[in-house]
């Protein structure tokens, strides 16, 4: 009976053991194929179907073919990192309907297919692709892939060591369940709105590492918007100036916890250099006044200045045209100053004919007659109230 059950075990062992790829070890509990700098081109084919974890690092894959994995059925975890990847096709993954775990880290990832992370049934729960970013062009190629894989059940998405400087808005938006978010070593600057809409139910932030001088208003709000959410903000290069005076008020004030609120330290100036950023107040950044304040009367001032310079060119080109046609201009004035003259000669001789008394009778007596010329008016009167003596001989 004992000879029977080592034959059935050695049986067994030696099927297990061919049951193996080559180049590859396996081993039962858990049943794990490991593939580690074994000098492959392609994925192995005689993967075990009972394989639960696939291990393929250091090797040089440089593309991820749909028919790659069609051999394991429950592989739950796959980690392909560090073989030189420089691209994935569609679907490469989809044979693996219980997969939750994809890790392609240190891959140069030129070239991501839009649906290269599309599996059935939606299984995949976390992603790492640190350092695999090859560009800018990977980035927006991941962010259709993120977009087109229906990857509504992932929970963690770690990115770190991309060199990324700045994210898209609604970039994460397709994956509502994310909770852990790793953006670690890169080189953002900024955090912008909208920058992390649709993850709301974020639990862990990581933004160490990256180029943060300080954060604005824009970014403080949307950060704001993660209430739940751990965030690390440390190793970055903040700038102790009067433009830090609104974060640090945020990281005293928010009711987000910032992990590393007292690790967060002064880069600039260098006379600040280590110095906490979340002790210092106005006054200890060099603002002795309202930061806004000062901004919207520079802006006053400077459109004040502005209006003078537009105002004074106006009138520069007026005074240029004046010249130019100062003849006209003067011909012009003069004949309105004749104009005026004899009106007003005209009304002033009307006046003293009418506020002469010894000319009231002539204009009642002359009443039905032909007009006379006024200004001879006084010539007739004088004449007729002339007596010639009578002893004069005509």
């Amino acid at each position: 009976m004992m000879p029977l059950t080592l034959v059935c075990a050695m049986l067994c062992v030696s099927a297990c053991v061919a049951s193996c790829p080559p180049r590859c070890e396996c081993s039962d509990a858990p049943r794990t194929v490991r593939c580690a700098s074994a000098a492959l081109h392609r994925v192995p084919a005689a993967i075990p179907r009972d394989a639960s974890s696939l291990i393929i690092t250091g090797n040089a894959i440089p593309r991820l073919d749909p028919s790659a994995f069609s051999g394991p059925q429950n592989t739950t975890l796959l980690n392909l990192s560090d073989n030189r990847i420089m691209e994935i096709g569609s679907h490469a993954f989809s044979s693996l309907l219980t997969l939750r775990s994809l890790i392609l880290n240190n891959n140069p990832l030129v070239l991501i297919h839009p649906e290269a992370f599309s599996v059935p049934g939606s299984p995949l729960q976390e992603l790492s692709l640190r350092s695999s970013l090859y560009n800018y062009s990977s980035l927006t190629d991941l962010i259709t892939a993120l977009r087109w894989g229906e990857l509504t059940n992932l929970l963690r998405l770690d990115l770190s060591g991309n060199r990324l400087v700045l994210l898209p808005p609604g970039m994460f938006a397709p994956l509502p369940n994310l909770r852990h978010l790793h953006l670690h070593n890169n080189s953002l600057v900024a955090v912008y709105n909208g920058t992390f809409s649709g993850v709301e139910q974020l639990l862990e932030l990581d933004l160490t590492g990256n180029a943060f001088r300080t954060i604005g208003d824009e970014g403080l709000r949307e950060l704001e918007r993660l209430g739940r959410a751990r965030l690390l903000l440390g190793q970055n290069p903040y700038a102790c100036t009067c433009e830090a005076h609104e974060f640090t008020n945020w990281l005293n004030s928010s009711k987000v916890k910032v992990e590393d609120v007292d690790r967060l330290y002064c880069e600039f100036p260098a006379s600040l250099r280590g110095a906490s950023l979340r002790g210092f107040s106005a006054q200890g950044l060099g603002c002795y006044g309202n930061v806004r304040e000062e901004i919207t009367e520079l802006s006053l001032q400077t459109s004040y200045v502005f209006l003078g310079l537009v105002l004074g060119f106006v009138g520069m080109v007026f005074l240029f045209v004046v010249y130019l046609n100062r003849k006209g201009i003067e011909k012009w004035i003069t004949d309105i100053y004749e104009a005026c003259r004899d009106v007003l000669e005209g009304y002033h001789y009307r006046y003293e004919i009418d506020s002469d008394p010894r000319l009231g009778h002539v204009s009642h007596s002359q009443q039905g007659r032909p007009r006379m010329d006024p200004r001879l008016a006084h010539v007739s009167t004088d004449a007729r109230s002339t007596q010639i003596p009578s002893d004069v001989t005509l």
